[in-house]
Protein backbone atom coordinates (compact mmCIF):
# COMPACT_ATOMS: atom_id res chain seq x y z
CA UNK A 1 0.00 0.00 0.00
CA UNK A 2 1.06 3.54 -0.82
CA UNK A 3 0.38 7.38 0.07
CA UNK A 4 1.54 10.19 -1.71
CA UNK A 5 4.44 12.14 0.39
CA UNK A 6 7.18 14.46 -0.10
CA UNK A 7 10.40 12.73 -0.38
CA UNK A 8 13.66 14.64 1.36
CA UNK A 9 17.03 14.61 0.65
CA UNK A 10 17.87 12.56 3.77
CA UNK A 11 15.40 9.30 2.11
CA UNK A 12 12.23 10.33 4.00
CA UNK A 13 9.10 10.78 3.00
CA UNK A 14 6.77 14.12 4.65
CA UNK A 15 2.99 13.65 4.83
CA UNK A 16 3.71 17.59 4.96
CA UNK A 17 5.34 20.39 2.97
CA UNK A 18 6.17 23.28 5.92
CA UNK A 19 8.35 26.01 6.41
CA UNK A 20 8.86 25.31 10.29
CA UNK A 21 10.32 28.94 12.17
CA UNK A 22 11.55 28.10 15.04
CA UNK A 23 13.32 30.05 17.76
CA UNK A 24 16.62 29.12 19.56
CA UNK A 25 15.78 30.83 22.84
CA UNK A 26 13.04 32.13 24.81
CA UNK A 27 14.05 35.77 24.38
CA UNK A 28 13.94 35.20 20.22
CA UNK A 29 9.99 34.06 20.42
CA UNK A 30 8.43 37.18 20.34
CA UNK A 31 9.63 37.56 16.44
CA UNK A 32 9.18 33.93 15.31
CA UNK A 33 5.44 34.85 16.58
CA UNK A 34 5.79 37.82 14.39
CA UNK A 35 6.89 36.25 11.32
CA UNK A 36 3.45 33.47 11.95
CA UNK A 37 1.39 35.97 12.56
CA UNK A 38 2.45 37.30 8.84
CA UNK A 39 2.53 34.16 7.13
CA UNK A 40 -0.20 31.72 8.53
CA UNK A 41 1.09 29.05 6.36
CA UNK A 42 4.39 28.91 8.14
CA UNK A 43 4.93 26.69 11.27
CA UNK A 44 5.96 28.70 14.39
CA UNK A 45 7.41 26.83 17.12
CA UNK A 46 8.86 28.60 20.37
CA UNK A 47 9.67 27.63 24.12
CA UNK A 48 10.80 28.34 27.04
CA UNK A 49 14.22 27.35 27.02
CA UNK A 50 17.74 27.82 25.03
CA UNK A 51 20.28 29.90 27.59
CA UNK A 52 20.63 29.76 31.98
CA UNK A 53 21.00 25.86 32.41
CA UNK A 54 23.27 23.04 32.12
CA UNK A 55 24.79 20.65 30.28
CA UNK A 56 22.39 17.63 30.35
CA UNK A 57 19.05 19.71 29.85
CA UNK A 58 21.42 21.45 26.80
CA UNK A 59 21.70 18.48 25.51
CA UNK A 60 17.95 17.40 25.73
CA UNK A 61 17.04 21.14 23.75
CA UNK A 62 19.21 19.92 21.46
CA UNK A 63 18.48 17.09 20.09
CA UNK A 64 14.64 18.15 20.63
CA UNK A 65 14.37 20.68 18.75
CA UNK A 66 17.23 19.40 15.88
CA UNK A 67 14.68 16.36 15.73
CA UNK A 68 12.21 18.57 14.89
CA UNK A 69 13.84 20.41 12.23
CA UNK A 70 14.70 16.87 10.89
CA UNK A 71 11.06 15.70 10.71
CA UNK A 72 10.26 14.89 7.56
CA UNK A 73 7.34 17.36 7.34
CA UNK A 74 9.64 19.95 7.32
CA UNK A 75 10.58 21.01 3.74
CA UNK A 76 12.54 24.51 5.27
CA UNK A 77 13.23 25.68 8.11
CA UNK A 78 14.27 29.42 9.40
CA UNK A 79 15.71 29.84 13.28
CA UNK A 80 15.45 32.62 14.63
CA UNK A 81 18.11 33.86 18.18
CA UNK A 82 19.17 36.52 19.82
CA UNK A 83 22.62 36.12 19.40
CA UNK A 84 24.17 35.97 23.42
CA UNK A 85 22.04 32.68 23.91
CA UNK A 86 23.89 28.98 24.92
CA UNK A 87 22.01 27.54 21.92
CA UNK A 88 22.46 29.80 18.86
CA UNK A 89 20.64 29.32 16.23
CA UNK A 90 23.37 28.77 13.25
CA UNK A 91 23.81 25.44 15.65
CA UNK A 92 20.85 24.52 15.06
CA UNK A 93 20.74 25.29 11.20
CA UNK A 94 23.61 22.76 10.83
CA UNK A 95 22.11 19.86 11.45
CA UNK A 96 19.53 20.30 9.26
CA UNK A 97 19.79 17.08 6.77
CA UNK A 98 19.41 18.54 2.80
CA UNK A 99 16.92 21.03 3.35
CA UNK A 100 17.12 24.58 3.11
CA UNK A 101 17.87 26.31 6.45
CA UNK A 102 18.98 29.57 7.54
CA UNK A 103 19.51 31.43 10.70
CA UNK A 104 18.38 34.88 11.68
CA UNK A 105 20.30 36.43 14.64
CA UNK A 106 17.67 39.55 16.03
CA UNK A 107 20.49 41.58 17.55
CA UNK A 108 22.37 41.61 14.29
CA UNK A 109 19.59 42.65 12.12
CA UNK A 110 18.78 45.71 13.19
CA UNK A 111 15.94 44.77 16.36
CA UNK A 112 13.01 42.72 16.29
CA UNK A 113 11.28 44.33 13.86
CA UNK A 114 13.98 44.58 11.25
CA UNK A 115 14.54 40.70 12.14
CA UNK A 116 10.79 40.10 11.75
CA UNK A 117 10.70 41.80 8.35
CA UNK A 118 13.70 39.76 7.27
CA UNK A 119 12.57 36.58 8.36
CA UNK A 120 9.05 37.13 6.15
CA UNK A 121 11.42 37.80 3.64
CA UNK A 122 13.38 34.68 3.85
CA UNK A 123 10.29 32.38 4.87
CA UNK A 124 8.68 33.59 1.76
CA UNK A 125 11.17 32.31 -0.61
CA UNK A 126 11.44 29.18 1.14
CA UNK A 127 7.50 28.70 0.58
CA UNK A 128 7.69 29.71 -2.63
CA UNK A 129 10.55 27.14 -2.87
CA UNK A 130 8.46 24.49 -1.76
CA UNK A 131 5.15 24.83 -3.98
CA UNK A 132 7.19 23.53 -6.37
CA UNK A 133 7.85 20.67 -4.86
CA UNK A 134 5.22 17.29 -5.67
CA UNK A 135 4.09 14.49 -4.34
CA UNK A 136 5.24 10.80 -5.07
CA UNK A 137 3.96 7.44 -4.13
CA UNK A 138 5.52 6.44 -1.13
CA UNK A 139 5.18 3.08 0.56
CA UNK A 140 3.39 2.93 3.56
CA UNK A 141 6.44 1.45 5.06
CA UNK A 142 8.13 4.79 5.47
CA UNK A 143 5.90 5.89 7.87
CA UNK A 144 6.89 6.79 11.68
CA UNK A 145 3.16 6.59 13.51
CA UNK A 146 3.37 8.45 17.46
CA UNK A 147 0.96 6.68 20.02
CA UNK A 148 -0.57 9.30 22.38
CA UNK A 149 -3.02 9.77 24.82
CA UNK A 150 -4.50 12.27 27.28
CA UNK A 151 -7.51 13.39 29.20
CA UNK A 152 -8.25 9.74 29.59
CA UNK A 153 -11.15 7.92 31.22
CA UNK A 154 -12.82 4.54 32.20
CA UNK A 155 -13.65 3.64 28.34
CA UNK A 156 -10.08 4.34 27.32
CA UNK A 157 -8.57 1.18 27.73
CA UNK A 158 -11.63 -0.61 26.51
CA UNK A 159 -12.30 1.44 23.54
CA UNK A 160 -9.75 3.52 21.66
CA UNK A 161 -6.38 2.27 23.29
CA UNK A 162 -7.25 -1.17 22.08
CA UNK A 163 -8.35 0.47 18.58
CA UNK A 164 -5.29 2.47 18.11
CA UNK A 165 -3.52 -1.24 19.35
CA UNK A 166 -4.82 -2.76 16.40
CA UNK A 167 -4.13 0.17 13.74
CA UNK A 168 -0.66 -0.30 15.42
CA UNK A 169 -0.36 -3.43 14.48
CA UNK A 170 -1.54 -2.98 10.80
CA UNK A 171 1.80 -0.58 10.52
CA UNK A 172 4.00 -2.55 11.73
CA UNK A 173 2.75 -5.62 9.33
CA UNK A 174 3.23 -3.05 6.69
CA UNK A 175 6.67 -2.64 7.78
CA UNK A 176 6.20 1.22 9.09
CA UNK A 177 6.85 1.85 12.83
CA UNK A 178 5.21 3.02 15.87
CA UNK A 179 6.21 4.85 19.01
CA UNK A 180 4.52 4.54 22.46
CA UNK A 181 5.95 6.80 24.62
CA UNK A 182 4.87 8.74 28.48
CA UNK A 183 6.97 6.12 30.61
CA UNK A 184 4.92 7.03 33.83
CA UNK A 185 2.28 5.86 32.38
CA UNK A 186 3.85 2.50 32.19
CA UNK A 187 3.93 2.28 35.59
CA UNK A 188 2.63 -1.32 36.94
CA UNK A 189 3.40 -2.64 33.52
CA UNK A 190 6.89 -3.22 33.21
CA UNK A 191 6.20 -7.16 33.62
CA UNK A 192 3.97 -7.14 30.75
CA UNK A 193 5.91 -4.82 28.30
CA UNK A 194 8.92 -7.32 29.09
CA UNK A 195 7.27 -10.34 27.90
CA UNK A 196 6.68 -7.93 25.01
CA UNK A 197 10.37 -7.47 23.95
CA UNK A 198 12.32 -9.00 21.40
CA UNK A 199 14.98 -9.89 23.19
CA UNK A 200 16.06 -10.44 26.89
CA UNK A 201 18.17 -7.77 26.99
CA UNK A 202 15.54 -5.47 25.90
CA UNK A 203 12.99 -6.52 28.81
CA UNK A 204 16.08 -5.93 31.09
CA UNK A 205 15.61 -2.60 29.50
CA UNK A 206 12.37 -1.52 29.99
CA UNK A 207 11.78 -3.12 33.48
CA UNK A 208 14.45 -0.94 34.91
CA UNK A 209 13.37 1.67 32.79
CA UNK A 210 9.79 1.86 33.95
CA UNK A 211 10.70 0.56 37.48
CA UNK A 212 13.44 3.71 37.80
CA UNK A 213 10.30 5.93 37.07
CA UNK A 214 7.99 4.47 39.29
CA UNK A 215 10.78 4.80 41.96
CA UNK A 216 11.09 8.23 41.34
CA UNK A 217 7.67 9.12 41.36
CA UNK A 218 7.44 7.47 45.13
CA UNK A 219 10.35 9.59 46.07
CA UNK A 220 8.57 12.89 45.07
CA UNK A 221 5.00 11.99 46.33
CA UNK A 222 5.08 9.03 48.75
CA UNK A 223 2.25 7.53 49.38
CA UNK A 224 0.26 9.65 46.77
CA UNK A 225 2.49 8.03 44.22
CA UNK A 226 -0.26 5.35 43.08
CA UNK A 227 -2.31 8.68 42.52
CA UNK A 228 -0.12 10.17 39.58
CA UNK A 229 -3.07 11.05 37.80
CA UNK A 230 -5.30 14.62 36.58
CA UNK A 231 -8.42 15.51 37.82
CA UNK A 232 -10.09 15.02 34.64
CA UNK A 233 -8.64 11.26 34.57
CA UNK A 234 -10.71 10.78 38.11
CA UNK A 235 -13.90 12.60 36.90
CA UNK A 236 -13.75 9.86 34.19
CA UNK A 237 -13.74 6.87 36.06
CA UNK A 238 -9.91 6.04 36.64
CA UNK A 239 -8.77 5.49 40.11
CA UNK A 240 -5.03 4.81 39.91
CA UNK A 241 -1.95 5.51 37.82
CA UNK A 242 -1.67 1.66 37.31
CA UNK A 243 -5.29 1.47 35.84
CA UNK A 244 -4.24 4.14 33.80
CA UNK A 245 -0.89 2.54 32.62
CA UNK A 246 -2.94 -1.27 31.78
CA UNK A 247 -5.45 0.74 29.06
CA UNK A 248 -2.70 2.94 27.60
CA UNK A 249 0.12 0.36 26.52
CA UNK A 250 -2.81 -0.96 24.90
CA UNK A 251 -1.81 1.16 22.21
CA UNK A 252 1.36 -0.53 21.11
CA UNK A 253 -0.67 -3.51 20.07
CA UNK A 254 0.34 -7.10 20.06
CA UNK A 255 3.85 -6.79 17.99
CA UNK A 256 7.24 -6.87 19.61
CA UNK A 257 8.84 -4.15 21.26
CA UNK A 258 12.38 -3.91 19.10
CA UNK A 259 13.96 -0.89 20.89
CA UNK A 260 13.71 1.88 23.59
CA UNK A 261 14.73 5.24 22.41
CA UNK A 262 15.75 7.93 24.53
CA UNK A 263 13.73 10.89 24.82
CA UNK A 264 13.46 12.59 21.00
CA UNK A 265 15.93 9.82 19.45
CA UNK A 266 15.71 8.24 16.62
CA UNK A 267 14.19 4.72 16.12
CA UNK A 268 17.25 2.55 14.12
CA UNK A 269 14.33 -0.52 13.53
CA UNK A 270 11.06 -0.64 12.35
CA UNK A 271 8.27 -2.02 14.26
CA UNK A 272 7.07 -1.32 17.70
CA UNK A 273 9.35 1.24 19.69
CA UNK A 274 9.01 2.68 22.61
CA UNK A 275 10.50 5.73 24.04
CA UNK A 276 11.06 7.09 27.17
CA UNK A 277 9.11 10.75 27.78
CA UNK A 278 6.53 12.33 30.63
CA UNK A 279 3.75 11.66 30.97
CA UNK A 280 2.61 15.19 30.12
CA UNK A 281 1.23 14.77 26.76
CA UNK A 282 2.86 17.94 25.13
CA UNK A 283 6.11 17.22 25.73
CA UNK A 284 5.74 13.83 24.86
CA UNK A 285 4.62 14.78 21.14
CA UNK A 286 7.60 16.86 20.81
CA UNK A 287 9.41 13.52 21.84
CA UNK A 288 8.12 11.76 19.40
CA UNK A 289 7.74 14.94 16.48
CA UNK A 290 11.72 14.99 17.04
CA UNK A 291 12.02 10.95 16.28
CA UNK A 292 10.56 11.60 13.03
CA UNK A 293 7.08 10.88 13.23
CA UNK A 294 4.91 12.29 10.32
CA UNK A 295 1.46 11.10 12.05
CA UNK A 296 0.73 11.23 15.41
CA UNK A 297 -2.54 8.63 16.97
CA UNK A 298 -4.11 10.40 19.92
CA UNK A 299 -6.69 8.75 21.80
CA UNK A 300 -8.92 10.80 24.42
CA UNK A 301 -12.06 10.00 26.74
CA UNK A 302 -12.33 13.81 27.73
CA UNK A 303 -11.77 15.67 25.07
CA UNK A 304 -8.05 16.58 24.55
CA UNK A 305 -7.65 19.28 22.27
CA UNK A 306 -3.93 19.15 21.41
CA UNK A 307 -2.26 18.92 18.62
CA UNK A 308 1.30 19.74 17.14
CA UNK A 309 3.04 22.16 14.75
CA UNK A 310 3.79 20.64 11.77
CA UNK A 311 2.58 16.68 12.65
CA UNK A 312 -1.03 16.21 12.16
CA UNK A 313 -2.77 14.61 15.31
CA UNK A 314 -5.83 12.37 14.51
CA UNK A 315 -8.15 12.71 17.99
CA UNK A 316 -9.89 9.50 18.87
CA UNK A 317 -12.67 9.77 21.18
CA UNK A 318 -13.37 7.02 23.60
CA UNK A 319 -16.58 7.69 24.18
CA UNK A 320 -19.88 8.44 22.45
CA UNK A 321 -20.85 11.42 24.35
CA UNK A 322 -17.59 13.01 23.97
CA UNK A 323 -17.59 12.39 20.12
CA UNK A 324 -20.93 14.62 19.66
CA UNK A 325 -20.05 16.81 22.04
CA UNK A 326 -17.05 17.76 20.43
CA UNK A 327 -17.64 17.31 16.78
CA UNK A 328 -15.12 20.10 15.25
CA UNK A 329 -12.21 18.00 17.95
CA UNK A 330 -12.90 14.68 17.57
CA UNK A 331 -12.04 12.22 14.15
CA UNK A 332 -12.66 9.24 14.89
CA UNK A 333 -15.30 7.57 17.46
CA UNK A 334 -14.08 4.28 19.38
CA UNK A 335 -17.20 4.97 21.33
CA UNK A 336 -18.92 2.72 18.68
CA UNK A 337 -17.36 0.37 20.28
CA UNK A 338 -18.71 0.32 23.79
CA UNK A 339 -21.92 1.00 21.89
CA UNK A 340 -22.53 -2.05 20.10
CA UNK A 341 -22.72 -0.36 16.72
CA UNK A 342 -18.85 -1.18 15.94
CA UNK A 343 -16.18 -4.04 16.60
CA UNK A 344 -12.59 -3.26 18.14
CA UNK A 345 -11.49 -4.38 14.66
CA UNK A 346 -13.19 -1.98 12.29
CA UNK A 347 -12.00 1.00 14.18
CA UNK A 348 -8.85 0.23 14.26
CA UNK A 349 -9.05 -0.20 10.27
CA UNK A 350 -11.24 3.11 10.35
CA UNK A 351 -8.17 4.88 12.47
CA UNK A 352 -5.67 3.00 10.00
CA UNK A 353 -7.40 4.21 6.87
CA UNK A 354 -8.27 7.74 7.70
CA UNK A 355 -3.93 7.73 8.46
CA UNK A 356 -3.71 7.42 4.91
CA UNK A 357 -6.23 9.89 4.07
CA UNK A 358 -4.79 12.03 6.03
CA UNK A 359 -1.20 11.26 4.70
CA UNK A 360 -2.29 11.98 1.50
CA UNK A 361 -3.12 15.95 2.45
CA UNK A 362 -6.73 15.52 4.52
CA UNK A 363 -6.33 17.82 7.56
CA UNK A 364 -7.07 16.62 10.58
CA UNK A 365 -9.39 18.44 12.91
CA UNK A 366 -6.84 19.89 15.62
CA UNK A 367 -4.67 21.02 11.86
CA UNK A 368 -7.91 22.94 11.16
CA UNK A 369 -8.30 24.12 14.02
CA UNK A 370 -4.67 25.01 14.52
CA UNK A 371 -4.81 24.08 18.32
CA UNK A 372 -1.33 23.59 19.49
CA UNK A 373 -0.28 24.92 22.65
CA UNK A 374 2.55 27.34 23.22
CA UNK A 375 5.58 25.32 25.04
CA UNK A 376 6.83 21.98 22.92
CA UNK A 377 9.96 21.10 24.55
CA UNK A 378 10.19 18.94 27.72
CA UNK A 379 12.71 20.31 30.42
CA UNK A 380 12.81 18.72 33.81
CA UNK A 381 11.18 16.12 35.29
CA UNK A 382 7.64 16.14 34.61
CA UNK A 383 4.97 14.07 36.03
Amino acid sequence: MDFLGYKRENGKFGVRNYVLVMSSVACANGVVDAIGRALPDVVPITHGYGCGYGPADMGVSHRALAGIINNPNVGAVLVVGLGCEVLKADYLTQVAEGKPAEALVIQESGGSAAATAKGIEIASRFQKQLRTQKRVPVPVSELTIGLECGGSDALSGVTANPAVGAAADRFVREGGTVILSETTEMIGTAHILKRRCATPELGEQIENLVNNHERHVRASLGDLAGMVIAPGNIEGGLSSITEKSLGCIMKGGTTPITEILEYAGRPSKRGFVIMDTPGYDIDSMAGEAAAGCQIILFTTGRGSTAGFPGVPVIKISSNSRTFKNMPGDMDVNAGAIADGDKTLEEVGHEIFELSITVANGARTCAELNRSVPFNYLKQGPTF
